[in-house]
């Protein structure tokens, strides 16, 4: 009998049920607040194999695109192969390291005389507990801290996989899909996952939701409008701004950061609840690296010049010190990520995270929590290119010396790494090779004047220094020049939340910092070339 298969367990196929009834019997937890009936889009699933074995998708699946469901609504009609599903929001390796900053704890929300207010406004009856929440939209994932209010202590963070990958897996994608008839389904999604980790998370620490009286958002511009609802296409579009951007240079409002409330958007915290979306640097270069500038104080340093790096789907670049800075927006894709690799993850466990060809041409690799290898995640893939280029394996255009077609990493199963992806993460790596290589010409300095590099970001904490500097993902500069960060953009956005002086000084801040945009450099195209070779980055 054929078997309906998640990740490493299995059941056997039963013509009639529903994807999600088999989910049951395997024991996998999938979402939903609509009873299974199709109205609360949470319990998305992506079909990878056996797709044709379900019946075909109903009205209330229109919205989804490609091998997506709705666990509800995908039913088995025949058992001729297997099928394999995954979920479309998934726990990752969770990064909390970051470098700790003494700062003023003075919170947008605070109580007196027994009433809590919000700004001058009261919100409600004081109860012994205010808290809010810190959360940062990337692309392919979503992190978020719960941050008691009064004594400034983080007491939950946790992580989960963007849900609105249904809608595509990069920036213009989810663009070009809010302009269909299915706009807002992106926004319902971000906001119907983040409400369930809050009633998790509550259920948890054995808090109410009544008492979470603020969410701060970052994201890039695009994560951070779609959250808020805001129309996107004019990001999609020369000059790649934000709608808050353009009535920002119109003179229409003196800031780019938003405002609304839990009643409005429908987040499941205290009804008069805020929410504030941190302001955006320009175009692309969101709040999210704003957030990176208060956490790695950048926006203090005097006289040095550092550059701060967050490597992503869309990697951001920045120059300076508080004097002065450029900004540089990479949209490198998701290549990086576990997208466009045949056998690339995400950061979930199993995933190949470091790897060494050894003398004797074996190879040596570790995943994640010591699970048995199910793929290669981002640190994972910058290793095996470093090693086939150390070992001769490779040239630095991304060809196999001895013609082949692919290279066996794992044989148990079967993780390889072909012409296709090594294309594909060769185009990624130019994007970041471009940025960092541009922005340090326009700014007139070479790598050797960089006296710091902050590596920002998930991705960037785990990989190997050297073997990324080898294929020019980042400067070949002395290795202890670079500080990796950790998630820049959520301690960012915590102490933003705990600080409205801070907040303050960001607003001040991003108006000394100069944008440019890549694509219209008159050596782009020569230089995405270049940085296409795997091989040391040098200006």
């Amino acid at each position: 009998m054929s078997q309906i298969n998640f990740e490493q367990v299995s059941t056997d196929c039963q013509i009639g049920k529903s994807i999600f009834e088999h989910a049951d019997l395997l024991g996998v937890k999938i979402p939903t607040s609509c009873y299974r009936n199709g109205r609360c889009h949470e319990c998305i699933v992506e079909i990878k194999d056996g797709a044709a074995n379900l019946n075909s998708p109903s009205k209330k699946e229109l919205f989804l695109q490609e091998n997506f469901r709705l666990a509800c609504q995908a039913i088995v009609e025949k058992t001729s192969s297997d099928i394999h599903f995954g979920l479309s929001r998934k726990q990752r390796q969770i990064l909390t390291s970051y470098i700790p900053q003494e700062f003023e704890i003075l919170p947008r929300i605070t109580h007196k005389d027994g009433k809590v207010y919000g700004d001058n406004t009261i919100l409600s009856d004081y109860d012994g507990f205010i808290y809010g929440i810190a959360v940062d939209i990337g692309t392919t994932t979503v992190a978020f801290n719960i941050v008691n209010l009064e004594s400034g202590g983080i007491i939950y963070t946790g992580s989960f996989e963007n849900p609105q990958k249904f809608g595509g897996s990069d920036i213009m994608r989810r663009i070009s899909y809010d302009a269909t008839p299915f706009r807002g389904e992106l926004q319902k999604a971000i906001i119907s996952s983040l409400n369930h980790e809050i009633r998790n998370a509550c259920k948890l620490l054995k808090i109410r939701r009544k008492h979470i009286y603020e969410v701060l958002i970052v994201g890039n511009s695009t994560m951070r409008d779609l959250f808020f609802g805001l129309d996107v296409q004019s990001i999609g579009q020369k000059p790649y701004k934000s709608l808050t951007e353009h009535e920002l240079n119109q003179g229409k409002r003196n800031s780019t950061t938003l405002h609304s409330t839990a009643k409005e958007l429908g987040i499941q915290m205290s009804p008069q609840g805020l929410v504030y979306g941190a302001p955006i640097i320009a175009s692309h270069i969101g709040a999210d690296v704003a957030a990176d500038l208060i956490a790695t104080k950048m926006d203090t340093e005097d006289n040095e010049i550092q550059m701060l790096i967050d490597i992503g789907t869309n990697t951001e670049v920045l120059i300076g010190n508080k004097h002065g800075m450029l900004a540089a927006s990479c949209p490198a894709g998701p290549a990086f990520e576990g997208g466009e690799v045949k056998h690339g993850m995400p950061g979930y466990a199993g995933a190949i995270e470091s790897l060494a060809i050894l003398e004797d041409h074996s190879i040596r690799y570790k995943t994640i929590d010591d699970q048995p290898a199910s793929g290669i995640c981002g640190s994972g893939l910058i290793d095996v290119i470093a090693e086939l280029r150390r070992t001769g394996q490779l040239n630095s255009l991304g060809a196999f010396i001895n013609n082949s077609k692919e290279f066996l990493i794992e044989e148990k199963s079967r993780i390889t790494i072909d012409r296709h992806d090594l294309s594909a993460l060769a185009q990624a790596k130019s994007a970041n090779y471009c940025g960092q290589y541009i922005a340090a010409k326009k700014y007139g300095v070479q790598f050797s004047n960089v006296q710091t590099v902050l590596l920002a970001g998930a991705f960037a904490n785990y990989i190997n220094i050297p073997n990324a500097q080898s294929i020019g993902l980042i400067p070949s500069i002395d290795k202890n020049r670079f500080v990796k960060c950790g998630n820049a953009s959520l301690l960012g956005a915590t102490i933003l939340l705990l600080s409205i002086k801070k907040r303050q000084g960001l607003q001040d801040l991003i108006t000394n910092i100069r944008h440019i945009e890549l694509e219209t450099e008159p050596e782009f195209f020569d230089i995405f070339v270049e940085g296409c070779m795997f091989q040391p980055m040098i200006n």
